[in-house]
């Protein structure tokens, strides 16, 4: 029998076979945390501002969202939408950055009893000063009018930190993404942060972890003819061994943070 010679793998390209972020194209760019004095003022203005709730504030550290929205190019004047809102955290910061000449459409499920608090959360956040551009929708993702703005009319989409429940209570993500790609002009951006489960894990830690592999939620939406166009390591954390629910960690779990668009 022919022996084939044995070829060596630098361990730097191992490391990243085995650990490393999906790469799906040589166009996708890798961007690192920016300089605070590369955020453009309306971002900062709209995360400094004295109206936020006090919860909210607690939250920026471990959430980072001036980096977030700069980093999905939020602006005043975009019309704009917040799928599972949960109880408005990022409804609010959309709202905020895309001012009065903006809109912001919110949406949530019908809440369970258990999600209760968040939702008179979220309802009452709607009633706040300087929140009149949000427009509240509550549908099950399965309606045929999740979004129901005219095709191609938002300038992004952003899912922050729920589409692993997408997967794990079984939703058709597939129909998901489709209303959000029709849904965006062309250009526009499809914006999601997740929590970070083991590479090749698929979707198994979904329901348990409330984590989710980095490819597996990269395929689906490509699947929908999104480009995936870059990706943000500021929320990143390499000490993360990624077998805990994301809690246990108080909040510093790995996360990747996913810029896409629609061509």
């Amino acid at each position: 029998m022919q022996h084939r010679p044995c070829i060596a793998i630098p361990a730097a390209i191992a490391f990243l076979v085995l650990t490393g972020p999906y790469v799906n194209s040589a166009e996708v760019e890798r961007e690192h945390a920016m300089a605070p004095s590369q955020i453009p003022g309306y971002i900062v203005d709209a995360v400094n501002s004295p109206a936020r709730p006090a919860a909210d504030r607690e939250l920026d550290e471990s959430r980072k969202p001036a980096q977030i929205l700069a980093f999905f190019g939020i602006k005043p004047g975009m019309k704009v939408a917040d799928l599972w809102a949960g109880s408005g955290y990022t409804t609010e910061l959309l709202a905020r950055t895309v001012g009065p000449d903006g809109k912001v459409y919110s949406q949530n499920m019908e809440a369970p009893a258990k999600f209760k608090k968040a939702a008179e959360l979220w309802r009452g956040r709607l009633k706040e000063a300087g929140m009149s551009n949000v427009v509240e929708i509550t549908k099950p993702f399965d309606s045929p009018d999740l979004l129901p703005v005219p095709p191609g009319s938002l300038d992004a989409v952003i899912i922050n930190m729920n589409y692993h429940d997408m997967v794990g209570r079984g939703f058709n993500r597939d129909q998901i993404n489709h209303a959000v790609f029709t849904a965006l002009k062309p250009g526009g951006i499809y914006g999601l942060v997740d929590n970070s489960a083991k590479p090749g894990s698929g979707a198994s830690d979904a329901n348990m972890l409330h984590r989710i592999d980095e490819n597996f939620e990269v395929s689906e939406i490509e699947k929908a003819g999104f480009r995936l166009a870059a990706s943000s390591d500021v929320l990143r954390n390499p000490n993360d061994p990624r077998t805990q629910p994301f809690w246990k960690l108080n909040h510093t779990q790995d996360r990747f943070v996913l810029k896409f668009v629609k061509p």
